[in-house]
């Protein structure tokens, strides 16, 4: 139960810290800026990408490994 929870926690943060740093990159510079949903869906999409790869980046160097 706590090790979900964990779990679940550090890929909400990672996430969040992901969202975070994507949202300085100017994304209407390269998409069609007269469809601003599609271009929030790829901020939105891009970061639980990133967040879900780097939770589980940091999962594998930590928790699995007993540290």
């Amino acid at each position: 139960m706590t090790y979900t929870i964990l779990q679940l926690s550090i890929h909400l943060i990672c996430i969040a810290v992901s969202f975070f740093a994507l949202s300085g990159v100017k994304f209407e510079l390269f998409c069609d800026i007269r469809k601003p949903m599609k271009v929030q869906a790829l901020l939105i999409l891009s970061s639980m990408a990133l967040g879900y790869l780097t939770a589980q980046l940091i999962m594998t160097l930590t928790v699995f490994n007993g540290f």
